[in-house]
This record gives structure tokens, sequence and C-alpha cells, in this order.
């Protein structure tokens, strides 16, 4: 029986200790807001380095946590050690600023995260959305109309000084336009361009990668890198988006406009984020991500490419 008991006691007191070893929570600044009003939400995961490679993925989160409940902006993940006399222990964080334009009590629910293949939930959070106090003791009065003023051509002019400009811009334009379509010069013919579409560049350029072979080499950050740099080009040019110069979440928060499918815009932000996290945080992703990002940086340009409909000739 003694012996029963302490394999029963060093069983559950070795599963105490892993689940210690990360710890993961949510919190939110107020739980009361004005209709309109923004508050934050901040995603927090602690763990300790024990020679352990650590994988931590946050949850995706694209526009809205809930149909009321709508996300502003989503910070990049922030690194840092808490105990600068123990660098064991690190923590990351995110933080989400929400708002909401319908008054009610909501239940934000729990927030998931995986690490290491494991799933790990935070509690749920509450917040109750009010509407604007409105003074019924004061009684409805009329705005007070505006008053007129005896009509001047000098406070007129004044007034009016940009219409005029542009009176005066578009008489000497047409002057000039005359002029040219008097003088104007035999048409030259240019030659026609062919330009290749931004989708099959981008493929072509990752199937070269793909054959490269840089992370199975050792070239990790390379590897991610030229998937980040490619993947920027073509959203540049497929959808007009300075994306080589904004961060990953300004990406993400400027495509919100454009018809793709959220399981196609999840997938991006996976290939974008790992990419910042290996060239920015030092991540070591695994064999199974290195692949998974090339998988579905290729998925994203199919899927959103452009699709041209060929011009059809009506001549007899």
């Amino acid at each position: 029986m003694n012996k029963l008991l302490y394999i029963l006691v060093f069983f559950f007191g070795s599963l105490g200790l892993s689940a210690q070893s990360v710890d993961v929570n949510a919190t939110i600044d107020t739980n009361f807001l004005l209709i309109g009003e923004q508050t934050q939400i901040e995603l927090k995961v602690q763990y300790r380095l024990d020679g352990e490679i650590i994988n931590i993925q946050f949850p995706t989160l694209i526009d809205t946590i809930s149909e009321f409940l709508e996300i502003v902006y989503s910070s990049p993940v922030d690194t840092i050690y808490p105990d600068q006399t123990d660098l064991s222990l690190v923590e990351q964080s995110q933080k989400i600023t929400i708002t909401s334009f319908d008054s009610g009590s909501y239940i934000i629910p729990y927030f998931e995260f995986q690490i290491n293949e494991k799933l790990f939930q935070t509690g749920a959070l509450h917040i109750e959305v009010r509407p604007m106090a409105v003074d019924t003791s004061k009684a409805i009065f009329d705005i007070r109309g505006p008053i007129e003023e005896p009509f001047s051509i000098i406070d007129w002019t004044k007034e009016n000084w940009i219409l005029i400009t542009i009176i005066l811009l578009i008489f000497i334009g047409a002057i000039v336009l005359i002029y040219y379509l008097k003088n104007r010069p035999e048409k030259i013919k240019e030659e026609i361009k062919v330009v290749t579409p931004p989708h099959i560049i981008g493929l072509q350029k990752l199937q070269k990668l793909k054959e490269d072979q840089l992370w199975q080499s050792g070239k990790v950050k390379m590897y991610h890198s030229e998937i980040s740099e490619i993947i920027r080009e073509y959203i540049e040019k497929r959808y007009e988006v300075h994306a080589l110069e904004n961060t990953t979440d300004e990406i993400m928060q400027s495509l919100r406009f454009h018809s793709i499918q959220p399981n196609i815009l999840a997938k991006l932000n996976q290939v974008l984020i790992l990419s910042d996290l290996v060239k920015f945080a030092k991540e070591k992703p695994l064999a199974t991500e290195n692949e998974m990002s090339l998988i579905n940086a290729v998925e994203f340009v199919k899927e959103t490419k452009q699709i041209i409909a060929p011009i059809e000739d009506n001549a007899e």
C-alpha cells in the first residue's frame, strides 16, 4: 500500500512540475466600455528554457473576436526576460486593441496557444459595452439658424479663390490643349511589352527556392528571408500594398479590405510571422514548420492570383 502511494505521489508531482513550466494567460485593461471606445487585451506566455526547444504559436486573430467585438490592431509578439538575474525565464506577450459598436454584456472565450504540439488555454474574459448617457431632464430646443450677412464681391472672391483659380487653370489648359491638337506630332507606334503576371513570377521564385534546399543545408534564416521577400513582392504587385516596407501587422491590416478567404490569410500570417521570428527573435523552426511555410506561401499565391478574362473578338 505504501509503495502504491509513493508511486502516485511521484507521478502527480512530475505532472505538476511539467505543467508549471509553461503559463499562459489573458488580461484586459477594463471590463467596461462606452460604445466606440477601445481597450486592450494582453496575451502572455511565460516559460523556462530548460535545454528543450520551445516552439510557441500565438492565437491567430484576423479582424474580429466575435460578431460584436472588433479587432482594431494586433501588436507584434514581444519577448522579454522579466528577471535579469535568471535569463532562463522568458516571457512573450502580444497586445490586441478591440472595440465594439453594440451595447451589451459579452464573454470573450478562451485564447488557445500551441506550444510544442500541445494546446494551452487561457481563462475567459468578460466585457460590458454601455451606451452613451442621455440627459432627459433638459428640454428639446431648435438649433439656431445661420446669420445672414450682406453680399460683398470682395468677400466672395476671398472665400472662393480656390474655385476662381480652378476656372483659370481650366481656361489656360483648354488653350494649351487646342494649341497642342493643332500642332501635335505624328503618332509613333510603340512596341507592346508582354508583362508577366505577378503570380507566375512568385511561383517560379518559390519553386527555385524549394530546389535550392537552403534550410536543409543549415541556411534557415536565409530560407525564411527569401520566402518573406518573395511573398511581399507578390503582394506589392498584386494588391498595390507597400509590402516590402510595411511590417507583418500592417500588411495583414491592408489585406483586410480585399476579398481573401480567412484561412488563406491565416496561412499568409503563419509565413510572415515565422519569418519575423527567425530573423529577429532567432527562432529555430522544426523541419515541418520550414516545409509548411513554403507550402502555405505557394497556396497563398495560387488562391489569390488575378484571373484576367480573355478579350472576346466580336469582329465578323
